[in-house]
């Protein structure tokens, strides 16, 4: 009889070791599932939109034949229907369990000099959503999330690792990743790095779930008034209407793959270190989970953009961001994640993230406008959103 076949175990590594072995050009991702580390390019997906799950699939089926062992697609994809992608099948992947806070290494940023440009000024910013009121008033929209950017330059050249570490501390239970998106004519190497609250869509075998926020409120120091911030947002008939058409959006792209779906009937509050989200946490079984169409990658496309980061409807909000957004937002409001050769993976909302390059750190943050939204109270919501990033970077107080 020939000799039994050589089992080799998997390495195992710690989530603290593998955020620690992050290094610019890496990919990384962690939540509450596990955590990874991705280095090297074994292939890269070429794909546009629409194309990019098949192109995914293909590659994949390719590198398993080729001899890698379990391949995934790991990346990020920009805002809009035509904008850029990162999307690879890395050479190495390295697995461990989720992150905790009190493994998490911490290097401070020290002293260095900002110089903090936004980009509109909040004035131009609270202009646009008195423009977008305009135009939900006339029946165009019954929503669209407008954005600013915070363009950041520091003294010396900032250290991802040293940022990513921070946000991992600050919020364990946050889906943190750092990715390289470096472009033709970058100046320099270009990382998009953040901890973002919002899962679009995971999957695990015919099981899928997706956890849409819409209506916020700034979280503070003292617990009795994020008592009452909390009950204010449960009862405010405008967060809850926003939070509505999110997760109707949701639920109505999800049921067209699924055999049953789970939708619950009124929304909970979760927080993070900065702020409180209305959330819904909508699960389903997928009808045929063997179908390439239904990889968590063509689910994340098809879901995206959620109401969350775009609007109702989705075609007409994109145009409105388009007019009235000064700054291409790239990949933020994007998605981030990774996809396996069977269809299971993770996709998150490219929210409370920025882009790295030397010196500059651009970040992004928007709030929803409808009907009878406040535009002085948009600007505040999108201020506290800012605090997550400038927080990690020893700047909060400064949007």
């Amino acid at each position: 009889m020939p000799p039994p076949a050589l089992v080799r175990p998997r390495p195992v590594h710690r989530a603290a070791d593998l955020l620690a072995a992050y290094l610019p050009g890496s990919f990384y991702f962690a939540s509450a599932r596990g955590s990874l580390l991705a280095d090297g390019v074994h292939t890269t997906v070429r794909a546009g939109h629409g194309a990019r799950a098949r192109a995914a699939a293909e590659v994949l089926d390719a590198a398993a034949v080729g001899g890698v062992d379990e391949p995934l697609v790991v990346g990020a994809i920009g805002f809009r229907p035509d904008a850029e992608a990162s999307l690879v099948v890395p050479a190495l992947v390295r697995r461990a369990g989720a992150n905790t806070a009190v493994d998490v290494p911490v290097t401070p940023f020290g002293s260095t000099r900002w110089s903090i440009t936004p980009r509109p000024e909040p004035e131009v910013y609270a202009d646009g959503v008195r423009e977008a009121l305009e135009l939900i008033g006339g029946g165009e929209l019954a929503k669209v999330v407008l954005a600013r950017c915070l363009e950041l330059v520091a003294g010396d050249p900032v250290s991802v690792p040293s940022l990513l570490a921070r946000l991992v501390r600050a919020d364990p239970a946050a889906h943190a990743f750092a990715v390289d998106v470096s472009a033709p004519g970058d100046p320099a190497p270009r990382t998009l790095v953040g901890a973002s609250p919002e899962l679009l869509l995971s999957r695990r075998g015919a099981v899928v779930t997706s956890n849409p926020l819409a209506g916020s409120r700034p979280r503070v120091a003292d617990e009795a008034e994020n008592r009452r911030r909390v009950a204010e947002l449960l009862a405010s008939e405008k967060d809850r209407h926003e939070h509505a058409h999110v997760a109707a959006q949701v639920a109505e792209v999800l049921g067209g793959f699924c055999a049953d779906l789970d939708v619950p009937a009124e929304p909970v509050v979760i927080g993070t270190p900065t702020m409180w989200h209305l959330s819904t946490r909508i699960t389903g079984r997928l009808a045929d989970p063997t179908d390439p169409g239904s990889s968590s990658l063509a689910l994340a496309e098809a879901l995206h953009p959620t109401p969350a980061v775009c609007g109702v409807p989705v075609g007409r909000a994109r145009d409105a961001i388009a007019g009235l957004e000064p700054e291409d937002r790239g990949y933020y409001s994007g998605l981030v994640g990774w996809t396996g050769l069977e269809g299971d993976g993770e996709w998150v909302v490219t929210i409370r993230s920025a882009e790295v390059c030397d010196r500059t750190v651009r970040l992004f943050a928007g709030a929803g406008v409808v009907a009878g939204s406040d535009p002085a109270a948009e600007l505040a919501e999108t201020s506290a959103k800012f605090r997550t990033l400038l927080r990690a970077l020893g700047l909060e107080g400064a949007a």
